[in-house]
């Protein structure tokens, strides 16, 4: 590894670890640059969401104010998540290759869409629903699941989709669901990166590079998402995710 293929990797890191922090998607960075770099791509798929981990656990330190009083919260939707990311990596290892090509910007999309709609979706159904479960019910664990299976698969823009779901099942603040988010897409990473240590190569150069780069821009992310109105928050996601579509549908 040259000292400029070093220099890349972390730089992508850390952009990645911020972008995470703020929205997600990080993964649309770093995975085309290590395939660029000559990585095979399971090797740069697995590496690529061990290394982002640390990331995701810098921008959750960096959100510890609005996850205060949601541990519940967050033992349900980690232990679902992690169950997802299971089904997710042996499902990587199983499926023929771009199984989900024509799925996923579809899956973009819709999430968008529930992100602009959000705050017309959830006041309608407050409306119905003033007394809605405070942790989203059956319906919010089922979607976290499918978002875990998603996120174990490959994982970019799962906090987007994430987000929208949560915006609108759970009554409380974009900020703080934002903080479950990077909770939640850590356990996603971590969990899938175990299971294809097991079964596939990993280069552990790679990760502790990615580990480095994205923990610093987690953390700076954070700072940085925590400042923003919800509408720029929001805004945020909306550009972030058109981009991912983008990218995803160039040939």
């Amino acid at each position: 590894m040259t000292a400029l293929e070093i220099v890349v990797i972390v730089a992508a890191g850390l952009f990645a670890g911020g972008i995470n922090s703020v929205v997600g998607s990080g993964t649309l960075v770093t995975f085309p640059v290590l395939l660029a770099l000559g990585y095979p791509p399971v090797v740069a798929n697995v590496s690529n969401g061990l290394g982002l981990v640390p990331g995701s656990v810098g921008g959750a330190v960096g959100y510890r104010r609005e996850l205060k009083g949601q541990t519940t919260r967050l033992l349900r939707f980690g232990a679902v998540t992690g169950l997802g990311a299971v089904v997710g990596a042996l499902l990587l290892l199983t499926l023929p290759p771009g199984a989900f090509e024509a799925v996923v910007p579809v899956l973009i999309v819709l999430a968008l869409v529930l992100v602009v709609l959000q705050p017309f979706i959830a006041r309608k159904l407050a409306e119905r629903s003033p007394d809605r479960h405070p942790h989203g019910g059956v319906p919010l664990l089922v979607g976290v699941f499918l978002v875990g299976i998603y996120g174990g698969y490959f994982g970019a823009a799962q906090g987007v989709v994430l987000l929208a779901l949560m915006g609108i099942l759970l009554d409380d603040s974009l900020q703080r669901l934002n903080g479950v988010k990077n909770v939640t897409t850590a356990i996603a990473n971590l969990v899938s990166g175990v299971v294809f240590v097991f079964v596939a190569d990993v280069d552990w150069g790679v990760v502790g590079l990615l580990a480095g780069g994205s923990v610093v821009g987690g953390l700076i992310g954070a700072r940085i998402g925590r400042r923003l109105r919800p509408f720029w928050l929001r805004a945020a996601i909306v550009v972030v995710g058109t981009v991912a579509i983008v990218q995803l549908l160039m040939p």
